[in-house]
């Protein structure tokens, strides 16, 4: 897979641009603050409908300048080709409302673009899955899990509701508890079915999903550390703190075990006002060598085992059909030598790598890509223009 053509308008930076890409690699160089992640920010967008910079959606929609009429909406077009064949996805996002997606000439829901643009993104930012807290990882977990079956975007989604529902009812009944007053716990079972169906699926989905992954993480950690250590990698449910052996990839056998553990912290849940069991808990657990990465690990050894989730990540994918474009922020200025050449190892199974970088130096001499230059005028407004490429020579 590939873009060919990308259309934005009024997104981040970007006032008006039209751009042609090639397939091979693609070099966005430009000083910082210029614009080039905005630019990969916006395709990445696509796969999974938020951004890995930002939680709010209307910061996406460009700024509008002195006197000028604030943008109804930013806007993503691109033609994307895979094995031969075009489609053209676009997704409009509208500032305080609903998101727009079109398919070719079809309106759909925006879920309905999800799988329909496949990208992998190794940015800076992702070094807080490593070193951060499970919520990171969890989120890192679900995103695949997003792109890969598209339906379960709207049961994370329905997991959510049900948990603030859930959680509200737990709060009313500790403060009715803290009064003395005996908890109005009567809807609870109601909740704890619905919520039992959702967080079952989601268990089963992430277990597979890190069974899955596992050996990938092991070997791309291996190939971009030269084998220094042993990354492994081991999705830890929560549940099995409550009943500690239920087969994780049986969702009959998960649902009934949530619905025990359930029942068995009802009175907990009561007094503290909160949900304590469920995927909402879970973590993916990191070690180097039977140490646990968060805490322990070096920079360089966080730095491999963030690069390594992502590029684990496109293996999967590419080892079950679909290639997807790998998107790689600002990575050569922290790889030595020897991980540069690993890197560009792994890419060479790419049909297409977008790369951004603050000065061509960044960039090994051996590489063959195309180049575009990203500049920011006194707007504020970004421009891309080609410089050369590897059609050129």
């Amino acid at each position: 897979m590939y873009f060919r053509n990308v259309a934005l308008d009024d997104y981040r930076s970007y006032r008006s641009l039209v751009v042609e890409l090639e397939p091979g690699v693609c070099v966005l160089v430009g000083r910082n603050g210029q614009g080039k992640t905005n630019f990969i920010e916006a395709l990445t967008y696509l796969s999974t409908l938020h951004s890995h910079r930002v939680s709010a959606d209307t910061a996406l929609v460009r700024y509008p300048l002195a006197g000028e009429e604030p943008p109804a909406a930013g806007v993503i077009r691109v033609k994307v080709i895979e094995e031969e064949r075009a489609r053209l996805v676009d997704l409009e996002i509208v500032a305080g409302k609903a998101n727009r997606a079109r398919l070719g000439r079809s309106q759909v829901a925006p879920r309905d673009i999800l799988g329909e643009v496949l990208t992998v993104l190794f940015a800076p930012e992702d070094l807080d899955i490593v070193r951060g807290g499970p919520d990171g990882r969890r989120r890192f977990l679900d995103d695949l899990i997003a792109t890969r079956v598209p339906v379960m975007a709207g049961i994370f989604a329905e997991h959510a509701r049900i948990l603030r529902q859930r959680a509200a009812l737990l709060k009313r009944a500790c403060a009715q508890v803290k009064r003395g007053v005996p908890a109005d716990l009567s809807t609870l079972d109601v909740w704890d079915a619905q919520l039992a169906g959702v967080a079952a699926r989601i268990i089963v989905e992430r277990h597979r999903l890190v069974s899955s992954l596992a050996p990938h993480i092991a070997r791309m950690y291996e190939v971009v550390s030269e084998g220094s250590s042993v990354l492994s990698a081991h999705y830890a449910a929560q549940l099995t703190r409550h009943v500690s052996d239920v087969d994780l990839g049986d969702e009959t056998a998960v649902r009934t075990s949530l619905l025990e553990a359930y029942a068995g912290a009802r009175d907990d849940e009561a007094r503290r006002g909160a949900n304590l069991v469920g995927p909402h808990l879970d973590d993916l657990v990191l070690t180097l060598g039977g140490m646990p990465v968060r805490g322990f690990a070096s920079h360089g050894e966080t730095w491999s085992t963030a690069l390594a989730l992502r590029l684990a990540h496109f293996e999967l994918t590419r080892s079950e059909g679909r290639i997807p474009v790998l998107v790689l922020d600002d990575v050569f200025a922290e790889l030595d030598a020897s991980r540069r050449r690993a890197l560009l190892d792994v890419m060479a199974d790419a049909e297409q790598v977008l790369i951004t970088a603050a000065v061509e130096d960044d960039i090994p001499t051996s590489l063959r890509a195309t180049l575009y230059r990203v500049e920011r005028d006194l707007d504020g407004v970004t421009t891309m223009m080609r410089l050369q490429g590897a059609a050129d020579e």
